[in-house]
């Protein structure tokens, strides 16, 4: 194993058994908090002056799933436009929505005007660790991949807004909050006549070329894999060793490490260094470690197709198939509004992953697909950039307005 893998290696492990202390941290130099236990509504909408609600949504697997919504603008007056649902990335909750001024973050902009929002929680994030056997220390909780947001999560998410609002909904997604709206699409299930079009942010799908240094280590030497055979099923990367353990493992090696963020992400343009500090407030969220092996596979292999086991035996067990079933994109249909926004500047998804996708889809109806290109973003800037109203939240609420 190389110094610069072995170096990942002991930070992730760290990483994904730190216990959440107070610390100053080099990825964005702010300071970590045990937790907000007032939870989303409390702490990041009603201060603010705007309505907000708590809604438990069980799936069939038993994951209690904590979705916000936003029903109204600040003005208090009824929505009068179709509900907007919104899906963040890995390792991030939906409070990554909400870090900027409100006229910056895109629920509020929304709901202001006239849009009901309803902001989803991935399972194992802390608005989402509830379920009806399982407890969160359990090894059998962290048994998931972004396979189950697929099949579980994502279909009774819609659903549940259906059926609380009487309406067809916009979904907008960002990150792997795209990789698990194209998987669903790919299988044209009936739920999805639920969905009114589908906004794409930072699309992840086709990830063989993905410029990210960090990622790509990771990948190639197994990284999460090698998590995985020591029993860390759970992967949290928050915790007050990391500060310390960086300083003096990157002056060991001479290695810059105050851009870490960026080495994952792709130099971002607009983010807002002061509310860096309120970041660390609410993100990162923990996930499986079967979800990073997931994604590391994708890099590996260039495809999208369902986790792949140890063995061809074991494949066989889940799937009847030695090869995992692969999510195709060139099979969702070609009649569905698409809104696809990515920045030249990303290192996790990447151009060059990003016109593979868009090559996928070139049956696609020319009037139901639009694409955005970006040349100085890269990926946080998508949810978070504070010129993202401008040049994101606008054109793709333009765009929603015809859907």
């Amino acid at each position: 194993m190389t110094k610069i893998a072995l170096l990942v290696l002991l930070i992730l492990i760290i990483l994904s058994t730190s216990n959440g202390d107070r610390t100053k941290m080099l990825f964005f130099r702010g300071r970590l908090s045990r937790g907000d236990k007032k939870g989303i509504c409390n702490s990041m909408v009603l201060p603010l002056g705007y309505p907000c609600q708590n809604h438990p949504v069980t799936t069939k697997d038993g994951f209690i799933l904590g979705l916000q919504r936003i029903p109204t603008g600040i003005s208090g007056n009824p929505s009068n436009k179709p509900p907007v649902l919104l899906q963040h990335g890995l390792m991030m909750d939906a409070g990554i929505w909400l870090l900027n001024q409100p006229d910056e973050s895109l629920p509020f902009i929304l709901a202001d005007a006239g849009y009901d929002v309803w902001l989803a929680n991935s399972r194992g994030t802390r608005s989402s660790r509830g379920h009806t056997s399982l407890n969160p220390k359990d090894k059998k909780f962290w048994d998931w991949t972004w396979d189950e947001q697929v099949t579980y999560d994502l279909p009774t998410t819609v659903q549940y807004v259906y059926n609380q609002t009487g309406q067809n909904l916009h979904y907008v997604g960002h990150s792997v909050g795209t990789l698990i709206a194209l998987a669903a699409l790919s299988k044209g299930e009936n739920w999805l006549n639920m969905i009114r079009s589908t906004v794409l942010l930072s699309p992840i799908a086709y990830l063989s070329q993905m410029p990210s240094p960090l990622g790509r280590t990771a990948a190639n030497n197994f990284v999460p894999e090698r998590l995985y055979q020591l029993g860390f099923y759970k992967f949290y990367p928050k915790g007050g060793l990391v500060g310390k353990l960086l300083g003096k493992m990157c002056d060991k090696m001479g290695a810059n490490c105050s851009n870490l963020m960026t080495s994952f992400t792709g130099k971002n343009c607009c983010l807002n260094s002061s509310r860096s500090g309120y970041f660390l407030e609410h993100e990162p969220q923990a996930t499986s470690t079967k979800t990073m092996i997931h994604v590391c596979q994708m890099i590996r292999n260039g495809k999208i197709e369902m986790f792949r086991y140890k063995s061809d035996k074991v494949n066989l067990k889940h799937y009847g198939q030695i090869n995992p079933p692969v999510y195709n994109m060139s099979r969702i249909r070609n009649d569905i509004p698409l809104y696809i926004s990515y920045g030249g500047k990303d290192a996790l998804s990447d151009v060059n992953g990003v016109k593979t996708l868009l090559a996928s889809l070139k049956n696609h109806h020319p009037n139901k697909l639009v694409t955005q290109y970006l040349n100085n973003y890269a990926h946080a800037d998508f949810v978070f950039g504070v010129n993202a109203n401008k040049f994101v939240y606008y054109p793709l609420m333009a765009f929603i307005e015809l859907n």
